[in-house]
């Protein structure tokens, strides 16, 4: 593995086979690397990304290709592997159900030969990160599904192995617990504390975790970027005209046929217009035509890219 590098994927093919559908390949052909403490996002339609994180792990044997893990063959030695590498998968038991909090976290830790003494203020840590301090000693089976979502990061985090994969991190929970959950792993990924490799198809996570993003459309890698980079790249020059009141048919026949909006839509008593142009000039075009229909103009703003926008663009782009 070169220099800084703790994950690295070459030439990673895993191939389906079904009567309905034949061969479907979920991932073709893929390579990417991943430095110590990047935190990178995996996403992709149909499942490539999670299809990638688990032939990472060694759930998924890959049809063909290499995977390393801080110097481990993940292929020809997953048990040494596994030692480098903690997931949380969405959809599965990544606790113990029947161990309360703090006996889970204590057995986690073991897993990697750490006993619970010496692990007992890193644990103690994690309680009060987690905001688990008042069910501590209430079985994982008890608690709320955003609360066994945040036990099992805290559990997987207690390993202390190198690599921190994470599936849907956030599938499930309530606005309040998302967000605190992304708080979390947002504050590990500022403080570069730890390698974090996550897929989830809710942009937000993506866009407020990770500096990086590898794009895998059709079972190919399309993009691998930072964040920043894409948004540049695809900063258009977009547009919001709030206007006070109702548009009449007419004007808004004549606003489609002679700019390129995107779309025109009502909110209360309000109209708001957005538009994708070329020129700035033809902003004040736009101004002019509302004002000479008698439209008084509220507000007009530039709007700029989310992830989202972005992911779209490109796999539409992509089918195209």
């Amino acid at each position: 593995m070169e220099n800084g590098q703790v994950l690295q994927v070459k030439n990673l093919t895993k191939i389906y086979r079904s009567r309905r559908q034949g061969e479907v390949k979920a991932v073709d052909n893929i390579s990417f690397s991943v430095k110590k403490n990047e935190v990178v996002g995996l996403l992709g339609p149909n499942g490539a990304g999670k299809t990638t994180i688990k032939c990472i792990c060694t759930i998924l044997r890959p049809t063909s290709g290499e995977i390393w893990i801080d110097g481990a063959d993940a292929i020809k030695n997953p048990r040494a592997a596994l030692e480098r590498v903690t997931a949380v998968l969405e959809g599965n038991r990544n606790i113990y159900w029947r161990l309360n909090v703090r006996d889970n976290l204590e057995f986690f830790a073991g897993l990697q030969g750490q006993s619970s003494r010496s692990v007992h203020s890193q644990i103690d840590e994690l309680i009060e990160m987690f905001n688990l301090k008042e069910k501590v000693n209430a079985q994982a089976r008890t608690l709320s599904r955003g609360m066994q979502q945040k036990l099992a990061v805290a559990c997987a985090l207690v390993r202390n192995t190198p690599i921190l994969l994470l599936d849907e991190p956030t599938l499930g929970l309530d606005v309040e617990t998302s967000y605190e959950l992304r708080w979390i792993l947002k504050r590990m990924a500022d403080e570069g504390k730890r390698t974090i490799v996550l897929s989830s198809h809710d942009m937000n996570v993506v866009q407020d975790i990770c500096e990086r993003v590898i794009i895998i459309n059709q079972g190919r890698v399309v993009v691998d970027d930072q964040i920043e980079n894409l948004k540049k790249l695809f900063q258009a020059s977009s547009y919001r005209f709030e206007i006070d009141g109702q548009m009449n048919g007419s004007l808004e026949t004549q606003l489609q046929q002679k700019f390129d909006l995107v779309k025109i839509s009502k909110n209360g008593q309000k109209t708001v217009i957005e538009a994708e142009m070329l020129e700035g000039i033809r902003v004040y075009e736009i101004i002019d035509v509302l004002k000479n229909n008698g439209c008084q103009l509220e507000s007009v703003g530039r709007q700029y890219p989310n992830l989202e926008e972005i992911f779209l663009k490109i796999v539409k782009g992509e089918k195209k």
